[in-house]
């Protein structure tokens, strides 16, 4: 296990050499975050959003919890999303899954882990939903990276099925959310095809009236 100390000095070997490429690098990055994403991914620690996408410091805002999950019980999810969306006006929000993801790879399996079971259950239950589709794929490691990609898609819509959101749209604001997935294999991240926009592409039972 690596010493706290080690930590330390590898971060100031990093703020040397960034102040060496720009030297008022920190002093503009302490005056303002005005970042135009908000990424929801998981917290793996083997997907870095920031790295991923080639954005610096303060222009990705994130949020990462287990398996990118966006549940209407989770205020810290939901407060992050507000943030991003009423104060920092986010133009866009990235639901980014991974293949091979341990979390949605538990969802699918019958051991208890504890608490985790819990938090997983919404991926366990749209497992069952699609269960039909997956057992068509040869391998457990294909079921998972298809999971891993309708979870992706079953979080833009919960996303989008947020008041937060709805009511941006309601005030006219620009905003979209989108799906994408990254590959832990090859580094490739990718859009799975499926963004929503505005209140059109709800289905209305799932639309709130403005305030």
């Amino acid at each position: 296990m690596k010493k706290l100390q080690e930590l330390i000095d590898n971060n100031a070997r990093w703020a040397e050499s960034v102040r060496a490429k720009d030297p008022g690098f920190f002093a503009k990055l302490a005056s303002q975050q005005t970042p135009e994403y908000l990424w929801i991914g998981c917290s793996d620690a083997r997907v870095p959003a920031n790295e991923i996408v080639g954005l610096l410091p303060g222009e990705l805002f994130v949020h990462r919890n287990v398996a990118n999950v966006v549940l209407h019980t989770d205020l810290n999810c939901l407060s992050v999303i507000q943030y991003a969306v009423d104060v920092l006006k986010v133009k866009s929000i990235l639901v980014t899954g991974h293949y091979g993801c341990g979390g949605v790879r538990t969802a699918m399996g019958t051991r208890q882990f504890g608490l985790i079971d819990g938090w997983l259950r919404s991926i366990r239950d749209l497992y069952h939903v699609h269960h039909g589709e997956l057992s068509k794929l040869e391998t457990e490691d294909a079921r998972v990276d298809r999971m891993c990609e309708l979870n992706v898609l079953q979080q833009v819509n919960s996303v989008a099925q947020t008041t937060i959101v709805q009511n941006a749209w309601h005030r006219g604001q620009e905003l979209m959310i989108q799906g994408c997935i990254y590959g832990l294999s090859d580094g490739h991240w990718k859009t799975l095809g499926e963004s929503i926009a505005g209140l059109q592409q709800i289905p209305e039972v799932n639309r709130y009236q403005p305030l």
